[in-house]
């Protein structure tokens, strides 16, 4: 009798050691449980039920429940229902913003402006802000052109260069966000045709009295094909004339020629130098022959003597010529005293 209540005394005491036991491991699974039945409450009431296992399994996968649930509510509770919380949880394992891609969407939605989540999901992993990207389609900006503060630099077709700034009003293009060319583009090819209409203008005034042809011809070329913005309008805000650049190439082709014609006429001098020192040799050389020649004569005539060929009285009727010849000369020429 007294082995049975001994007996009991010790079931008894193993039952509440197993009970205790049990109550502590249920605290530790609730306290850790608790976060999730926390999402997991928060999303039944929110009218979006997400399983409790796939909000544990979130955590496991090494994404934060708690953005996945605020997500699916808020997307859900905006209209959007059609993104389920695979859909998030794939695009959070590919490295992507999942709340800035569901607040834009919404946005988006709002505004009326056709944006899917596979379009959304693409522009967020090729690193384009797409919240920024939405409102700025709802609300364009302003783009300065040049973006460095300087001045777009045309020449009128009579020379007069014109400094212009412009601004240009964009919106996104959210069809050709991904792959479309950025702002950068957009100011070089406003810039582009603003140089390409100054220099298609005849004068300056023309440009100076109608800046709104600039804009005109601007914008009827398309300049914001393939690229990520649509262009709403382009104002000129600021213009001024700068150097007159058709004067100083003409100057400096007057100059140009000027050089030319002088190299030609020193060119043509020095022809006519080296002309005048060749006729002055070939002068000299006559010279030359000439005396040579004179010098022959009193051989020849020496040569004549001995052969018999000339005598005495031949040689004193050349002297007698001679000297009448000398005689009639200086007779002929003017005295020095008569000349003025």
């Amino acid at each position: 009798m007294n082995i049975l209540p001994a007996l009991l005394a010790e079931i008894g005491f193993e039952f509440y050691f197993l009970f205790i036991l049990i109550g502590i491991v249920a605290l530790i699974i609730l306290s850790v449980l608790a976060k999730f039945i926390g999402l997991w409450f928060q999303a039944f009431v929110s009218g979006t039920p997400i399983p409790l296992f796939n909000i544990v399994g979130m955590s496991m996968r090494k994404i934060p429940p708690k953005i996945i649930v605020n997500a699916r509510i808020n997307s859900f509770k905006a209209g959007l229902k059609d993104i389920s919380v695979s859909d998030l949880e794939t695009h959070y394992l590919a490295g992507g913003h999942v709340p800035d891609v569901v607040a834009a969407m919404i946005a988006a939605d709002k505004a009326n402006i056709p944006l899917d989540w596979r379009r959304a999901t693409a522009i967020d992993l090729a690193g384009r802000d797409l919240r920024d990207a939405v409102q700025t389609s709802v609300n364009p900006k302003v783009i300065d052109c040049p973006s460095h503060g300087g001045y777009i630099t045309g020449v009128a077709k009579d020379g007069i260069q014109i400094n212009v700034r412009a601004r240009v009003t964009v919106r996104t293009n959210i069809a050709q966000l991904v792959g479309g060319a950025t702002e950068e583009t957009i100011i070089a090819r406003v810039g582009e045709g603003i140089v390409s209409a100054i220099g298609g203008s005849e004068t300056h005034l023309h440009v100076l009295e109608a800046p709104q042809r600039i804009s005109k011809v601007v914008l009827e070329k398309g300049l914001d094909s393939s690229t990520a913005f649509l262009i709403l309008s382009i104002d000129i805000v600021e213009m001024n004339l700068g150097e007159n650049i058709g004067a100083k190439l003409r100057a400096d082709k007057a100059e140009s020629d000027k050089r030319i014609a002088q190299a030609e006429a020193e060119k043509r001098r020095a022809m006519a130098v080296a002309m005048e020192q060749e006729n002055m040799a070939k002068v000299k050389d006559m010279e030359a022959k000439l005396i040579e020649a004179q010098a022959a004569i009193p051989m020849a005539m020496a040569e004549a003597f001995r052969s018999g060929r000339l005598g005495i009285m031949d040689y004193q009727r050349i002297q007698n010529i001679q000297a009448d010849t000398d005689m009639r000369n200086s007779i002929a020429k003017p005295n020095a005293a008569d000349k003025p």
